[in-house]
């Protein structure tokens, strides 16, 4: 047993990991709730699948997820995208899916069916999009790593792109968030430590139209675009 409610030992864990499926693939259904966060659900497959068309339409709670009143708390998510399990590793995925109500309408907080319409319209623009996210990692007691207890890190300077004790933290675990990132075959394009100890940036793209996958698009921007 675990001595802490927020701790758990991953030797422990990793005896369960190896363990032999029987030809079985764990698939973790994932969506955005109505707070913005994320949820997730798994279901356990006879065998592997090619693409999302492949896989079943499922359901939760949406009054748990505040996508939907107790009375009608039924919300589906129906798979739009998959990606090798960084976590759980091959043959197990991930299943990005999009949310909609029991009438056959798009939830009101999936955002992804309208991009989508709206990228297809337009294909032949061959839009492109990317994204940065800029976060700060805290330890369980809230307070951002690297800061002295109760008190404030030193003025901004030898943090941004940091090199090195005392610059830079945690880069444990930015190295592996990049390297899962990869494996699920994710287009993250680049990391960098920011200008505040503990906080970090990654970027995906350029990609083309709602895909986020490693293909890259068949122009190259110039550096200065």
């Amino acid at each position: 047993m675990a001595g802490s409610p927020v701790v758990s030992y991953t030797e422990n864990l990793m005896k369960y990991m190896k363990l032999d499926q029987k030809g079985a693939v764990l698939a973790e259904y994932i969506w955005i709730d109505g707070m913005n966060g994320v949820r997730s659900k798994t279901k356990t497959l006879k065998g592997p699948v090619k693409g999302p068309d492949e896989l079943s339409e499922w359901n939760f709670d949406g009054s748990s997820t505040g996508q939907a009143p107790g009375d009608n708390s039924d919300v589906y998510i129906r798979p739009v995208a998959i990606y090798p399990d960084p976590f759980r590793l091959e043959p197990n995925i991930l299943v990005l899916c999009e949310t909609w109500d029991p009438d056959g309408s798009p939830n009101k907080f999936n955002y992804r069916h309208e991009a989508a319409r709206l990228m297809e319209a337009n294909a032949k623009h061959e839009i492109w999009f990317g994204l940065e996210q800029e976060y700060t990692l805290l330890g369980s007691d809230g307070w951002p790593y690297g800061w002295p207890k109760g008190g404030f890190p030193g003025p901004q300077g030898p943090y941004y792109c940091g090199v090195g004790t005392g610059k830079v933290y945690c880069r444990d675990v930015i190295e592996a968030h990049y390297k899962a990132c990869l494996y699920a075959g994710i287009n993250i394009s680049g990391i960098n430590a920011e200008v505040m100890p503990a906080q970090w940036e990654y970027q995906v793209g350029p990609c083309v139209g709602i895909d986020c996958k490693l293909t890259p698009p068949s122009v190259v921007l110039p550096c200065n675009a």
